[in-house]
């Protein structure tokens, strides 16, 4: 019987991966760069602090008083104490979207311990920033703790009375939902599906 004197040679990363896309498996990249914790504590205290100062100002100058037109009729700023969720939705359940919005918080934190996007830290500081502006009118405004009415204050004509919290969670979910769509993972991987054989 004839015996092979050639070097064998070890299976190739082409095959595993050939025999992955057989099957309709997933190629990811790893996760590139540092964590992006500071980035995402940065944006959620920007955030934070913004729709802060403005619900400050906006109660101590506005509230009480007449609208003042912006646009014309279009948007104006008015006060008004929500006790619902964004944009005035769900009046009646005031301490049930208190413990959404903890929740939320919670959720966002434990992302964080292995979130390696950038594009993922703004948005996830966004809506942890904006979750927070409302969650502490939730705490600490009246009538009562769990119960505080949110200040809403820009009044968009035909459509509802909102604040800076509730502009920046739209946004960080927009720009959650796109960057899903995109196969991007807070870790910093992307998955994209592979075309399985046509056999």
């Amino acid at each position: 019987m004839a015996e092979s004197t050639g070097p064998v040679e070890p299976a190739s990363a082409d095959a595993d991966s050939g025999a992955a896309a057989a099957g309709g498996a997933t190629a990811v990249e790893k996760p590139k760069g540092p964590r992006r914790v500071g980035v995402l504590l940065v944006v959620a205290v920007l955030a934070f602090l913004i729709d802060l100062a403005s619900k400050l100002l906006v109660v101590a100058k506005l509230e009480n008083h007449a609208a003042i037109k912006v646009i014309g009729d279009v948007v104006t700023l008015q006060v008004i104490r929500n006790s619902g969720a964004a944009f005035g939705m769900g009046q009646a359940l005031t301490i049930v979207f208190t413990m959404i919005a903890s929740a939320v918080i919670v959720v966002i934190w434990r992302i964080a311990r292995r979130l390696y996007s950038l594009p993922w830290a703004i948005a996830l500081g966004l809506l942890l920033g904006g979750a927070l502006g409302n969650l502490t009118d939730r705490l600490f405004r009246a009538p009562a703790v769990f119960r505080g009415h949110v200040v809403d204050f820009i009044s968009v004509q035909h459509f509802a009375v909102f604040n800076l919290a509730d502009s920046a969670i739209v946004c960080g979910g927009i720009l959650v939902v796109l960057l899903s769509f995109r196969g991007s993972n807070p870790d910093g991987t992307v998955h994209q599906q592979v075309e399985k054989s046509g056999k």
